[in-house]
This record gives C-alpha cells, structure tokens and sequence, in this order.
C-alpha cells in the first residue's frame, strides 16, 4: 500500500480523497492555486503545495507544476480527482515515467474510450448497442447530411473528445444540421483542442443511466449498479440517485452483463462509468460513451451498495485485488444526490461566487454531506461552482426523497446565491415524485415556470 500520495484537484473531492487517505494511514499532499490558499483541503492534508495562479491553466491543469510537488514531497502515487487532468492519458503517462503511480485507468484506456468514437466501435464490437450514427468522423456538411438522411432526423452532433454538453448541437433539418456543423466543430476545438465531431440519432426524451464498475489488476471486473442521472440541465447534472425507477431486476442483469463484457474486453482497470441513453417508449438501452475516472455522484452507489470506492480505487491502483465478488453486491435503499452549486436558479442559474458569511449544514439519520466550504470561505470565480453534495439514502425511493427535502430545508447558506431553492421545488414536484422523469425534464420545468409567470 502507498504510504504518501499526492491529490492532484481540489474542493470537495480533494477533501473527500485526504479523508479515505487518512482512514487508510496514507499521508496526503495538497497542491492548490493562489485562490485556494484557505481551502479545506489545504488545512487538512499533511502537507501543502502552491502550484500557481488562480487560473485552471497555471495550476490544476500546470502538468509540470503537479509533478514537481509529487517529486518534492516524494509521494509515490496521485489521485488526480474529476475533471482537470482526471482523464488525461498524457499526465497518467508521465506520472508512469516518473515512476509514480496514477490512481486510474491506464493511459490505454483513457485514450480509447475517450475517443467517443472509437469507445462506440469497441463497445459495438463487445456486443454492446449503440445509438444509429455516422461510423466515422463527419469531415464535411455533405457527410453530414448523408448520414442525417440515412439515420432520419432528429439527429444530434456530438463532440469526439469532450463531454459536458460542449460541441453537442440538435438538429431537425438540413439548414440547420448545416449551420450548426461548423459551430458544434468551432466549440470542440475551443473546449477539447480537438474538432472532430460525429453525429447520432437524437432520442427524445430519454433517460440517462449510468453503471458504475471497478476492476483490479488481476481482471477482475465488478459492476455496482445504475444510476440515474436523468435530471440536468444543459447535459450538466444537477441531481442523480440509485437504483433507477425504471431499472427492474430484469433489465439490471443485463445491464450489468453487457458492461463487464465489455469492460473485460479492454482490460479496463480502477473505477469508471459506463453511459446509456434508455429510450422508454421501446425499452431499449443504447451505450452513450463512458467515464475513466471517479464521477461526482460516486456517494449515492456508495450509500446504496456500502463499498468505499474511493478507498477500493486507491487498492487496486497499489495492485490489490477487489475484496469483493460480484455475489457480494446488493442494492440496499435508494439514495439520492442534490448538487450545491453556488448558483442563482432564479437567474437562468448565474454563477454567484463570493463570501459565505453564514452557513448551517443538514444533518440527522441517512443524510451525509461532501462539501469544502465553511462559513468565511470565499467561492472563487475561477472553476466549477460546485460548492457541495447533499446525499441521503432511505429504504425506498419515496423515504429518500422525504429525507432529502427535510435535510434540504436545514441547509443555509448566505449571501450567496445557490441551487437549494430548485431541489427543494423538485422534491415538491409529482412527476419528479412519480419518477416520471427524462433528461428534458428540467427544460420543461423551467419553461412551464416561464410560461405560468404573471405579466
């Protein structure tokens, strides 16, 4: 087992991996940029790290910068968290040649199924379905529109190498498949460094579930149930839970079958998430793209399943085999995670940065809170605005969300502006009670509320 490792993130996550790390007696390293100097993350490692200016690009994302501070302090491995350089192949590449471990997938498995491209191929292959789509690249609009006749329309465009609803656009014709091609291109190269894009069918209404896995070194692969991620705005999650309303028994087994055959046929190793768009009106699932990493609502699997995967991450990264079979998986409950962003929900969820002057945090039975702020703690304006996870669990879906609405109740921060107001409207809404939910649901939500407002 490691003896010193070195977070390479910050806010909540990075909090979150220094606490596993000190449960598991693993001494911690912090790195951190001018604006985080009064981080949590920063107090409660063992040691801590300036690596650069505020901005992303001459500090979390500062390659030499994170190296350096791993090579200083002598740690032997990195956790690189999500987002920044979590699924950059490049990095875990010179962390191997440094002779530090990287606490992920292998830079093999980060390049090809980060290439949504190529990850649909592969997983076509290993028996997975995929959404009807061009088979390659889309270079120009006469590409464009061969394959836009030849799957019907609607269709969407869809970045290569990027995620987070950059370079998508939705297309219902040909003058607009066209017009948009260029600015789905313009935008993922802007965002990826990359502007390759493809093109799918465009399912409407669907539901986003997604199956978290993990495998060791020795090929085991263990997968730990659904989520459902269906509630985003702007392809950007906002609340997710687990076991999915729709997900039967039935359909769970063969989830689960078709994602460890393919993660088995790519050798895949540490914790990653395999994503599918459910079409209800057929019943049909399709392979999305997957994540090489730890995802944000990792606690609701956790709260549902009782496996550390942070802790199990960090095991198999160091070569020890997963002390858990398949068999050993259950479901217990429903769990449900409500992303806190510092954001103004009222004002087409503006970002709202600034000084937490007050703060009460919910507590109580089957509620957990992953969060890096405190009361005096300035959100910067410079990353995500996340600013914390309320995850509850409960017996069955309809006790979860009674718990999540009183633990939302007790949850105040000031002055700030955050997302607390729109999850507690969701907790009161029927067909969110009902789970008659699909990934336009907070469109709809938004514009009814627009529409019903007096003028």
């Amino acid at each position: 087992m490691f003896s010193k490792i070195l977070i390479a993130n910050r806010g909540e996550i990075a909090l979150r991996i220094i606490r596993a790390c000190h449960e598991m007696g693993i001494r911690t390293v912090a790195v951190y940029s001018q604006a985080d100097r009064n981080s949590l993350h920063v107090r409660f490692a063992d040691e801590a790290i300036c690596i650069g200016q505020a901005s992303a690009t001459h500090s979390y994302l500062n390659i030499p910068a994170i190296i350096s501070a791993a090579e200083i302090t002598d740690v032997e491995a990195i956790h690189p968290g999500y987002g920044f350089l979590a699924e950059n192949a490049h990095f875990a590449e010179i962390c191997e040649s440094c002779k530090i471990t990287f606490i992920g997938p292998t830079p093999e498995n980060m390049r090809l199924m980060g290439d949504k491209m190529a990850a649909r191929t592969t997983m076509q292959k290993a028996g997975l379905p995929i959404v009807p789509g061009s088979r390659a690249i889309i270079k120009n609009k006469e590409e464009a529109l061969k394959t836009a006749k030849l799957i019907g329309y609607p269709v969407i465009i869809k970045a290569a190498a990027g995620g987070g609803g950059k370079g998508m656009r939705i297309c219902h014709n040909d003058l607009t498949l066209v017009s948009s091609l260029l600015t789905a291109q313009t935008e993922a190269e802007a965002n990826f460094g990359n502007s390759s894009v493809y093109i799918e069918k465009y399912i409407e209404r669907p539901r986003h579930i997604e199956v978290q896995i993990i495998a060791d070194r020795s090929g085991h692969v263990i997968q730990l149930g659904e989520r459902d991620c269906s509630i985003q705005r702007r392809h950007q999650k906002l609340l997710e839970e687990s076991p999915s309303a729709v997900v039967d028994a039935k359909m769970r087994r063969k989830l689960g079958e078709m994602v460890l055959k393919g993660m088995k046929s790519i050798n895949y190793l540490s914790c990653g998430t395999i994503e599918f768009l459910l079409d209800e009106k057929t019943g049909n699932f399709y392979f999305m793209e997957m994540n090489t990493r730890i995802q944000v609502e990792h606690p609701v699997t956790e709260m549902v399943t009782g496996i550390d995967l942070i802790k199990e991450q960090i095991r198999v990264s160091a070569g020890e085999k997963l002390r858990f079979s398949q068999d050993n998986v259950q479901l217990r409950g429903a769990a449900i995670e409500c992303r806190i962003n510092a954001e103004d929900p009222d004002n087409n969820f503006m970002p709202s940065p600034g000084k937490i002057e007050a703060l009460i945090l919910p507590g109580g039975p089957n509620v957990r809170v992953d969060t890096h702020i405190y009361a005096g703690y300035e959100v910067p304006a410079y990353y995500d605005s996340l600013v914390g996870k309320l995850i509850v669990h409960g017996n069955n879906r309809q006790e979860a969300i009674k718990t999540m609405r009183r633990a939302l109740s007790e949850f105040y921060i000031a002055p700030i502006k955050t997302t607390i107001p729109f999850h507690l409207k969701l907790m009161d809404n029927p067909l969110f009670k009902r789970g008659d939910i699909s990934t336009h649901f907070v469109q709809d939500l938004l514009m009814n509320e627009v529409n019903d407002t007096p003028r």
